[in-house]
């Protein structure tokens, strides 16, 4: 008999396993005392009938005892062959468990099967809509995102991430990274759509009546301080303010026009002057070095300047006790906001199908891509974990995992082994 360990002792396996073997050794004490009694009585009547069965159970109970003991230690610690065969093939166990798990588990094909029955897009979309479950997790996002916000109370934090965000500043070479975010912004004439947007912007500007008095306001000022006796004497003879509100108005005339051809035509002088001077300047940013010192000293001015870091720190500051105090109420903008967009969201998942196939094809794919990287690493992993645990660790693990259920081999072999005792005696003795 093995007591259990310490450790084992608030474990209920351990309290099963003892009873499961306390009653199997009970019914081969039970075996020899009958065998016992029987071969003092002697054999003949009833004690023969006794001593059969007693005998064929004490030989089923020994014989499935060693059997069991033999899977998990040596017998009475007797080194005979083939016993204590799982420690012995643990790495083997080892090897098989973690090709099992690779093949039955981390399978590719066998994963994307199951993500794709699942629907995990559809799944997504009932999620966002449940009026059950999404305010429930906006209100713990909006907990942790308070708990995050308050974490940078400390000042030891707030220096360290500070530290972290210029040292990288200070190595980040501004201009060429400007180029090529232009130079993305410029593909494809996205640029052009831009001057569009600016044009038809101002067109609009031109033709409020606001703006035409304002124009015709300051040409008056200027025309007054630069010539006042032209102005005096125009005076005489006309009315200089509806002049200058006829000539704000040509000019408002004469620059929509120009506006008009420069939005009409792609290959107008003032589109390819745009086009060249924007093209050079991108180039510029990336290889000119003047231009690059340039705005590197720009940068590191506004990195050191006392007046740059404490606005930036005040406006962290505002920012941070803004979130902070939106957040602790229960009515937050910013919560009702993710609440709104997820529902929205998952709005147009339910109702969007070719949405929801795009997303679950990438889903796959990702979901493949994960399985096909992790497979060799997790299962490199649990041979070698399960390779390094300690031999009477394993042991005692698995023996209180499935010894109990083995104690009932012991006891079926008891008292099968009694009742094919009974039933040779009885060929005998009416054979």
């Amino acid at each position: 008999m093995n007591l259990p360990a310490s450790s084992d002792l608030r474990d209920p396996r351990a309290a099963r396993l003892q009873r499961a073997k306390w009653f199997a050794v009970g019914l081969l004490l039970l075996a020899l005392s009958g065998l016992a009694l029987a071969h003092f009585m002697g054999s003949q009547g009833g004690w023969g009938w006794l001593r059969a069965v007693c005998e064929a159970s004490a030989v089923g109970a020994i014989a499935d005892w060693f059997a069991v003991v033999a899977l998990f230690r040596h017998p009475l610690g007797l080194k005979i062959p083939h016993t204590a065969i799982i420690p012995k093939a643990k790495d083997r166990i080892a090897d098989g468990l973690a090709e099992f798990v690779r093949d039955h588990f981390l399978d590719p094909a066998t994963i994307l099967a199951k993500i794709a029955a699942l629907d995990p897009a559809r799944r997504l979309g009932q999620w966002l809509v449940d009026p059950q479950r999404l305010p429930f997790w906006v209100r713990q996002v909006q907990g942790w995102a308070r708990g995050l916000l308050e974490t940078f109370d400390d000042q030891r934090l707030q220096k360290a991430a500070l530290e972290l965000v210029v040292a990288q500043l200070h190595r980040w070479n501004a201009a060429p990274t400007a180029g090529d975010v232009l130079g993305l912004l410029t593909q494809n004439g996205r640029h052009h759509e831009l001057l569009d947007a600016s044009l038809h912007k101002l067109s609009g500007y031109l033709l409020e009546d606001e703006v035409k008095a304002k124009v015709a306001q300051l040409m008056l000022k200027h025309a007054r301080k630069e010539w006042p006796k032209i102005i005096g004497t125009l005076e005489l003879v006309a009315n200089v303010t509806e002049l200058a509100d006829n000539l704000a108005d040509k000019l408002s005339a004469s620059m929509l026009d120009e506006l008009r051809d420069v939005l009409a035509q792609r290959e107008h002088p003032v589109r390819l002057q745009y086009e060249a001077w924007l093209t050079a300047f991108v180039e510029r940013l990336r290889t000119d070095p003047a231009l690059i010192a340039s705005v590197q000293q720009l940068k590191e001015k506004a990195l050191t300047d006392p007046a740059v870091q404490a606005y930036a720190a005040s406006l962290w500051r505002d920012i941070k006790q803004l979130l902070q105090q939106d957040l602790a109420r229960d009515n937050s903008t910013v919560a009702d906001y993710v609440e709104r967009g997820l529902r929205a969201i998952g709005r147009r998942l339910e109702a969007d199908t070719p949405l929801r196939d795009s997303l679950n094809e990438h889903l796959l794919a990702a979901a493949g891509n994960l399985a096909t990287d992790l497979r060799a690493t997790v299962t490199t992993h649990i041979a070698q974990t399960v390779k390094a645990w300690d031999d009477e660790q394993l042991v005692r693990q698995l023996e209180l995992s499935v010894g109990r259920d083995l104690q009932f081999i012991r006891i079926n072999g008891t008292l099968v082994g009694g009742l094919i005792g009974l039933l040779m005696h009885a060929v005998g003795v009416f054979g």
